[in-house]
């Protein structure tokens, strides 16, 4: 990936969004972490201060107020030439026994925050004729996932959306891209929202480092693919699936 200026990068406090400001440190002259856990991004801040400006922004993209919050920011500091959407959790049970409100601010975080934020971002990006957006979703956009529905309806918006988007800005000179890792060590499964989530069910061969997603994505910047899905697993567990649905087609 080449030098970018600036880049906003949500859900920064941990997982795939400080690995993301890691590997974008030493390419962006600014970027702009958002995060709930304030400690956590001035610890990100101290880490990387010698490789590049680091501008905190403590907020919850799943209320109206940290949305807000991180518009102005990306007003006032920006604009960005790189935005990623990556901020998300998952709960985990049937939807019919689930709190109502716990799976919308789900789709606030993971659907609303992204529209929100590529609306503010694009402008710029059009005007200047260059631009890049990673949407990051997961193989639940391609796949059904039982006792996760929201999560992988989320996700399935974003893939969605992107490959659209990307047809719309492609002649602007904008790069759009849906990555959609596998299961990758993170906090997401240590959530109490996923609470009863077995690690051990899955082989290891399945687990991915978070280092390793967020190389994989910024590599595929520079080719034109909009859905990004690491590891070769991932993608044959994908292709499985598609097969099988175009299977149903033709029957």
């Amino acid at each position: 990936m080449h030098n970018t200026g600036i880049a906003l990068v949500t859900g920064a406090s941990s997982g795939l969004g400080a690995e993301y400001c890691r590997q974008l440190a030493g390419r962006c002259k600014t970027i702009i972490a958002v995060g709930r856990r304030g400690e956590q991004l001035q610890a990100l801040r101290a880490e990387l201060e010698k490789q590049t400006r680091l501008y905190p922004v403590v907020a919850d993209l799943a209320t109206v107020e940290g949305v807000t919050r991180t518009v102005e920011a990306l007003r006032q500091q920006g604009p960005v030439d790189l935005l990623v959407n990556n901020a998300g959790f998952s709960t985990l049970g049937d939807f019919v026994d689930s709190s109502l409100e716990v799976e919308l601010q789900m789709v606030r975080l993971q659907v609303d925050a992204p529209l929100e934020l590529v609306r503010a971002a694009l402008p710029f990006m059009r005007e200047q004729g260059s631009g890049a957006i990673i949407n990051v979703a997961s193989v639940g956009a391609y796949l059904e996932l039982q006792k996760t529905a929201v999560y992988g309806g989320c996700k399935a918006f974003l893939l969605a959306f992107s490959r659209s988007l990307q047809a719309e800005v492609a002649a602007h000179g904008i790069r759009v891209q849906c990555l959609c890792p596998g299961l990758t060590r993170t906090e997401i499964h240590d959530t109490p929202h996923f609470a009863g989530f077995d690690k051990t069910r899955f082989p290891e061969a399945l687990w991915m480092e978070a280092d390793a997603v967020v190389a994989e994505s910024l590599a595929a910047l520079e080719g034109d693919e909009v859905a990004v899905i690491p590891g070769a697993m991932n993608r044959e567990m994908v292709r499985a699936n598609l097969q099988q649905q175009l299977q149903l087609l033709e029957q």
